[in-house]
Parts: structure tokens; C-alpha cells; sequence
């Protein structure tokens, strides 16, 4: 058969379009060690990107940081030195156009930060200082109207730290102080100017949601609680984007154990008087897609006997835990994406006269990443599911990541493990492999390299279609000394 004739078939084959390979047109890379460096990668709102790099070599007397600035194609726009005292470290960094940010934290107490202002159109750079006095701990960062919002510890409580850099002054917010273990989730509005955060409270027994709503300046401006009549607790949940007046929440709920969940669930929060939209409960063995990392006959039985528990009057309590990402709009609609995971232990034989076995946690695996489309009033309209491979981490993140195709109609969904981009191609609940990879390309001349070991990698949403894959490379050219690189490929479904 003619080369060209079996292309042209291949092309037409049932499913064909479902496996849309992608390409690697752009790669970046630094002469950079691991043992010696990191980097913070950010992606940028105006097809750009934005690497923190911080060096430590034992040369240097001390670190340096810098923030390099590149365009759509990888190609380098400007590099900014970041002036940072000896006794502060990296702590989180975000960007709302056309500025970059980057906290810092004094090395033996997060109280004290430096917090330096990058303008990326014309490299001009700020910097304020703030001693906060209480703060124990930094964990994220948000940007909203040139103001920004930590999620911080405050003696064992989560609150979020107000950073005003025109008054150059800052102030805890009184309206939110939960304490620990509670979760927090919050979602900047650049349209309508105001920030929503989502808390998660539990007594142990009962868990609920509350949702508050603060103006750029930190001010609160609407609370509301979301709680379950029956015997379900609502664990997390995610806020959909955009206008504040119609809102849809989604996330996941428990039957009596706050640390597992059961199901989705979603409600349209969008003001009807003084009725709210009532609660929609998904459970995990209703979704078409949920049981697919089972073997069929497993995953049968198992429904099999929820059916029966559920016909005898007694609920059938399942035991995952899931990590949500926040909504994405799709279809006029949006997509949740939740990662299943369970955290890792490693046992260890102590010596001496008695034996024994000492458990320490090993970090996390996600099994798998359920994608669900959903309506604006929160009807479940489909779901999916992607089987994960070698999905590890020690901190527990993020690890597949989502982006929509250029046809509008279908969703690419990738990581990274080592070398192998992995992805699954989302056409609402049609079948489609899990086992979809392409290795990390490592040049555009053609030449024959191998890739010798990858460490610290990640995959980001960039704009479009595209995807960011990165991290540390030992690279082996077929002629020629090993080079020790940070990566950064465009990863394009276009």
C-alpha cells in the first residue's frame, strides 16, 4: 500500500481524532544544577513567561535571584536582578500584568517579608518591607487591583494577610481566622474587583462551607454558609470564575468522615429572594467514568454491592481523597477536575534487641484525574476520567493539568513523568486511551540525544491550547560532553 494512501487511513480510522499527538515547537534551556538552583515558573496572562530563578552555588558567597522574562516563542525579552539580603529566602510569587511579584520571608521567622515588584513592560523594579509581627507561615499568593492577599498562619490559625504597596502597610484580615485543619480556597475576580474565599470547617462529625466575599481592600462585602440537611458533610469546593452575581459551587462530600470523600456536588449560588438553589450529590459509583483505574469485574462488583447496601437502607461509604482544581469554563458551562491520591508510607526494621517497624510518610500518589462537566445551575452533564501512571509527589499538588482544544468541543489533559509527557484527549464520555505518551524532545536540529535522568518536573496551563512542561535534565548528545539543564518545552495540541 502507498505511504500516502495508509496516512490518509490512518487519519480517517474510528478515533483517530481522539488521539491528537502534540508537538514541542519552542524549548528553553539554562545551565542550571539542581543541587544549586530553583526555579518557580509563571506562566503569564499575555502569551508570556516569567522564571524566578534562585542560584546557590558554593562559589557565592550568597544567593542570587533573578527574574527572567520570555516571549511567546521561549526567546528572552529581559532579565531583571532581583536585589535580595542574605538572610531572606523565596517564599511565593504571582503576577497581575504588567507586574510580577515575589515574597520573601526572613530565614528564621516568617514575620518579617520582602516583597519586590517587577514591572515587565518596562523592568523597572520596587520593593517594600513589612514586619508582620505574627505570621508563622506563607501558602499562596493572589494579586487583585495592585493589592496582594496571602493565605498565612497566625498561632494556629489560617487568615489572610492584606499587602497594601501604596500605603505600604499591611493588616490581618479579622473577617477570616479559622483554625487549623480548616481549608481555605480563594478566587480573585479582576472583572468585579473582589475576592471569594471558600472555608471548610469540621467539629469532626459535621463538616460545612462558608463563603465570604471581600472587596479589593479587603473589606467584607457578603458571607453565606452552604451546609447539607442530611447526614452528608461538604468537604472542599471550588467557585466558579468570573461575575460574582452568578456563581456556581462545586466540590466534594463525605458521609461522616471529613477526611474521605463520597461524591460531588453542586449548586448554582446566583440570588433567587430568599431561596437558595438546592444541593445536587453525584456519587463516585454513579459517574460512567469513576471505576475506570478497575478492572471491569472489580469495578461490577463493587457497584453490586453499594446497589444492595442502598436497597437495605444502609449508605456504602467509600474512602478516597481528592485534591480539586479550581472550575475551568467550557461550553458555557464549566469542568471540574479533582485528582484521587492517598498518601504513601515507607517501613522501616529498627535494630537492637527488639525489631521493629518505624512508619514515615513517603509523599503522595494520585491514581487518578475525573474531569466533569457541568451546566451553570450545576447539573452533572458528563464525566470522564484519566488513569494516571507514576503520578508522585512528596507535597501534595497538582499534578495533570487541563487545557481546551482549538475545536472547542474537546479537552487535552497531560504531565509529565520523567522524560514522557503523558495525556488523554476528553470528548465528553466518550472512550479514549490512557496511555497516551510522547517523550520530552530535547532539541529542533534533529540530533540523537538521551535523556540520562529528569528531576523536580511539572507541567503548567500556559494560553490556548498549549501547556508548559519543565524541569532539570541531565541530557547525553550522541557526540559530545552531558549537559545539566532547567527545561522549559511549549507542549501545543493545536
Amino acid at each position: 500500500m502507498k505511504p500516502l494512501l495508509l496516512w490518509i487511513m490512518l487519519l480517517l480510522a474510528p478515533g483517530a481524532a481522539l488521539r491528537a499527538q502534540p508537538t514541542q515547537p519552542h524549548r528553553l534551556e539554562l545551565a542550571l544544577d539542581p543541587d544549586e538552583s530553583a526555579v518557580h515558573v509563571l506562566p503569564l496572562a499575555d502569551t508570556t513567561l516569567a522564571l524566578l530563578v534562585e542560584r546557590y552555588p558554593p562559589s557565592l558567597a550568597r544567593q542570587q535571584f533573578s527574574l527572567l522574562h520570555y516571549d511567546r516563542e521561549l526567546q528572552t525579552r529581559q532579565e531583571i536582578k532581583l536585589p535580595v539580603p542574605r538572610d531572606y529566602e523565596f517564599a511565593e510569587t504571582c503576577a497581575e500584568l504588567p507586574y510580577a511579584y515575589a515574597l520573601f520571608r526572613a530565614d528564621y521567622t516568617a514575620a518579617k517579608l520582602l516583597l519586590l515588584r517587577v514591572d515587565l513592560q518596562t523592568g523597572a523594579l520596587r520593593q517594600y518591607s513589612f514586619d508582620t509581627k505574627t505570621v508563622d507561615d506563607i501558602y499562596h499568593l493572589e494579586a487583585l487591583d495592585g493589592k496582594l492577599f496571602a493565605t498565612v498562619e497566625v498561632n494556629g490559625h489560617l487568615t489572610v494577610l492584606h499587602l497594601d504597596m501604596e500605603q505600604e502597610q499591611f493588616r490581618l484580615l479579622a473577617s477570616l481566622y479559622e483554625p487549623l485543619p480548616a481549608r481555605l480556597t480563594f478566587l480573585a475576580d479582576s472583572v468585579n474587583k473582589r475576592l471569594a474565599f471558600v472555608l471548610s470547617e469540621s467539629n469532626g462529625l459535621r463538616s460545612r462551607l462558608q463563603i465570604k466575599q471581600l472587596s479589593a481592600q479587603g473589606q467584607l462585602v457578603g458571607s453565606q454558609f452552604v451546609q447539607a440537611e442530611s447526614e452528608r458533610g461538604l468537604i472542599t469546593a471550588e467557585l466558579s470564575p468570573g461575575d460574582t452575581t452568578s456563581r456556581l459551587l462545586t466540590g466534594t462530600y463525605t458521609l461522616r468522615d471529613p477526611r474521605y470523600s463520597q461524591g460531588l456536588f453542586a449548586t448554582d449560588l446566583t440570588p433567587r429572594g430568599e431561596l437558595r438553589a438546592p444541593l445536587r450529590f453525584y456519587d463516585f459509583l454513579t459517574l460512567k467514568h469513576f471505576l475506570d483505574f478497575m478492572r471491569p469485574q472489580r469495578a461490577e462488583r463493587l457497584r453490586a454491592r453499594s446497589a444492595r447496601r442502598r436497597a437495605a437502607g444502609r449508605p456504602f461509604r467509600l474512602h478516597y481523597r481528592l485534591l480539586t482544581h479550581r472550575l475551568i469554563p467550557f461550553q458555557g458551562g464549566y469542568v471540574l477536575v479533582a485528582e484521587v491520591y492517598y498518601p504513601r508510607y515507607r517501613y522501616d526494621s529498627m535494630g537492637g534487641f527488639m525489631l521493629y517497624s518505624m512508619r514515615t510518610f513517603d509523599g503522595y500518589r494520585s491514581t487518578q484525574a475525573v474531569v466533569c462537566g457541568f451546566d451553570s445551575n450545576g447539573t452533572l452533564l458528563w464525566d470522564n476520567t484519566f488513569v494516571l501512571k507514576n503520578a508522585e509527589r512528596y507535597d501534595l499538588a497538582e499534578t495533570v493539568r487541563l487545557r481546551p482544544m482549538p475545536d472547542g468541543q474537546r479537552l487535552a489533559m497531560a504531565y509529565l513523568d520523567d522524560e514522557q509527557i503523558r495525556y488523554k484527549i476528553i470528548d465528553r464520555t466518550a472512550p479514549a486511551p490512557n496511555d497516551l505518551q510522547v517523550p520530552v524532545q530535547t532539541n529542533h536540529e534533529g540530533q540523537r540525544e538521551k535523556i540520562v535522568s529528569t528531576s523536580r518536573e511539572g507541567i503548567l496551563p500556559w494560553y490556548g491550547s498549549r501547556f508548559l512542561a519543565y524541569g532539570y535534565q541531565r541530557v547525553r548528545p550522541d557526540r559530545g560532553d552531558n549537559r545539566l539543564v532547567f527545561f522549559v518545552n511549549t507542549v501545543a495540541f493545536d
